[in-house]
């Protein structure tokens, strides 16, 4: 019996894994949660800081998460677009690196980004516009959202005649865990601009969290991928065109989302129960006597005699 519990025993790597797996797959701002009870069951902080190093900064890029930076100069948005070497992340907007510890979700240090690490001035100068508008629809639609505008390709460019590729990352969440529910809005904007056809290509993925669990578990993973295109012109003309393209491709999935909401009652809920049982007939409450199973009990427990 003993051999059979010790081949049963989960080896190190195993749970690891399953560690990991958990924290991965935490709802919206609720990994520091997850993480307390990981860490209180492993009962090994060894395997918890090996599990714990692997997937708090994947969990951290894939939901963009924000965080403060010190002596209140902004926050610094965690996505692999502005990510550098040793745990540092580009905050292009005040030209600052932050120097992030991904378990503890906190900003240790903060250095002002050298020229290698910064685009060149033309290029610079449709971030910097493109910055401006994203921030301002921004502020207008998600109360406590976040943005930030990053050179994906083409940072060297320093002027007309070459392709480059700008990155438009955008994260909002709200975390209300006294009232039992929390949520999150990720977007992310891939903007080429393709300098012989004339041309700016837009490609958006869209991804929405919802955890609610008061006397439940209800989750929400939604996520929608979308394609655009505008004219290349002067960088504040392809600012405004590229956020309005932004604006209106979210305010219709938005709207979608709302609209399938809407439907729930009528529609999605009841068609996840059959209106009528395989005989494609009511079942004749009122008269079960015609079924044989009801006949036997009844003959049985001596019923209607």
């Amino acid at each position: 019996m003993a051999e059979e519990e010790e081949e049963s025993e989960l080896s190190d790597k195993q749970k690891v894994e399953i560690a990991k797996w958990f924290l991965l797959n935490s709802p919206p701002g609720e990994i520091q949660y997850v993480a307390k009870d990981v860490k209180s069951i492993l009962n090994n902080d060894d395997l918890y800081k090996e599990a714990a190093s692997e997937a708090f900064p994947y969990y951290n890029k894939s939901h963009l998460i924000s965080i403060p930076m010190p002596n209140r100069s902004g926050d610094v948005l965690v996505t692999s677009f502005g990510e550098l070497e040793g745990n540092a992340f580009l905050e292009p907007r005040t030209a600052q690196v932050a120097i992030v510890d991904h378990a503890k979700q906190v900003c240790t240090e903060v250095r002002p980004a050298t020229d290698e690490e910064l685009p060149s001035p033309y290029i610079e100068e449709f971030r910097c516009n493109l910055d401006a508008e994203t921030l301002k629809y921004v502020e207008e639609t998600y109360p406590k959202g976040f943005c930030s505008v990053y050179c994906v390709s083409g940072k060297d460019v320093e002027g007309p005649g070459a392709d480059f590729e700008l990155a438009v990352v955008i994260s909002a969440a709200r975390h209300s865990p006294q009232n039992f529910c929390n949520g999150s809005w990720c977007s992310i904007w891939n903007i080429e601009f393709k300098d012989e056809q004339q041309t700016v290509e837009v490609k958006g993925k869209m991804q929405v969290g919802a955890h609610y669990f008061e006397e439940g578990n209800v989750q929400l993973d939604a996520k929608h991928e979308c394609k655009d295109a505008t004219l290349f012109q002067a960088p504040e003309d392809c600012a405004l065109a590229i956020t309005s393209i932004i604006r209106h491709h979210e305010t219709e999935y938005l709207a979608s989302l709302e609209a399938s909401y809407l439907n729930l009652p009528d529609s999605t809920f009841k068609d996840l129960r059959r209106k009528l049982p395989v005989t494609r007939t009511l079942f004749p409450w009122h008269n079960t006597l015609q079924f044989s199973l009801t006949r036997d009990i009844s003959k049985e427990l001596g019923i209607g005699k």
